[in-house]
């Protein structure tokens, strides 16, 4: 496929390439919403934009002048392949965020460079590839009554367990398969999570423009919407603005533009839970100002 008079790829997977979205589909619809406002306000610039499959095989990556991050939701399902995308168009389009920042992203690990530049995080143990685990040992020895279980590069919760003393024998069957094949993370449990959720800042170009609150579902822990999860207007203090720009400031390169995902921890510290520079929902539906500052910056990339 030839996209010479366009200037930039907005990057979707295969389930999210329609135009238009059907009755009673408010995932899509929220997904168009988001691109509309951000493609309306490219074209004010005069900035030419498509949505594509990142994974579409026809698509030739050097007929445009960059490819933006957006709703590639499907990656890490199909992290082997991503890799081999990502090699090969770094080299023949400009990535955003960049390849760099890509790579460090990806894998969870990425939490321990956080907090050796002074970024507090959500306590992290890692358990590397490979290793035989006991879950209720691993309990013990944090001191943690209850915690969570995710794989180092993951998405939408998956493969993401709560764990006390009563269901860590159980979920042992389930869980050391998965350790054998990838790295997983463990972390307390953050009880507010439940009642205050997490709250997402999003930063454009370093700089603090929006922020939502994510709660789950009644009795869930779970914040995503693919659970239930829910998403309410939010704003964040001082504190909260001061915590997100300094995270992504010690990011080994600054990105363009990325959401830092923060709870309360269980000593009431606020804390970075996760930092979403690949491909993070940024809600400019709810701030359509940010639309506008995302597009000046993408205009500055190209």
């Amino acid at each position: 496929m030839k996209n010479s008079s366009t200037d930039i790829a907005l990057l979707t997977d295969h389930r999210y390439t329609a135009s238009s979205a059907g009755e009673g589909d408010w995932y899509l619809k929220n997904i168009l919403h988001d691109d509309e406002l951000l493609q309306n306000a490219l074209k004010d610039l005069g900035i030419s934009s498509i949505r594509v499959d990142w994974a579409d095989p026809d698509i030739d990556w050097s007929t445009f002048r960059a490819a933006v991050f957006r709703t590639t939701w499907d990656y890490f399902d199909r992290i082997s392949e991503f890799k081999t995308w990502l090699n090969d168009v770094s080299t023949q389009t400009h990535l955003c965020n960049n390849p760099s920042i890509i790579w460090w992203n990806l894998d969870k690990h990425y939490l321990s460079d956080l907090e050796e530049q002074s970024i507090p995080i959500v306590p992290t143990q890692f358990i590397e590839a490979g290793n035989t685990i006991n879950l209720k040992n691993l309990l013990n020895e944090t001191g943690w009554h209850e915690a969570v279980l995710k794989p180092c590069v993951s998405g939408a919760a998956r493969h993401t367990y709560r764990i006390n003393n009563e269901n860590a024998a159980t979920l042992q069957e389930t869980v050391q398969p998965l350790i054998f094949e990838e790295s997983f993370l463990l972390q307390p449990f953050i009880r507010n999570i439940q009642t205050s959720g997490e709250d997402t800042l999003i930063i454009i170009n370093g700089c603090y423009t929006h922020a939502v609150r994510k709660l789950p579902k009644t009795g869930d822990f779970r914040v995503q919407d693919d659970h239930g999860g829910t998403v309410h207007p939010l704003q964040p203090t001082q504190e909260q603005i001061d915590l997100a720009e300094r995270t992504m400031a010690a990011c080994p390169s600054v990105p363009v533009y990325g959401r830092v995902d923060m709870v309360q921890d269980n000593e009431g510290r606020w804390s970075v839970m996760e930092l979403e520079l690949i491909e993070p929902e940024l809600w400019l539906r709810k701030s359509p100002a940010a639309a506008n500052r995302f597009a000046r910056a993408l205009s500055r990339i190209i």
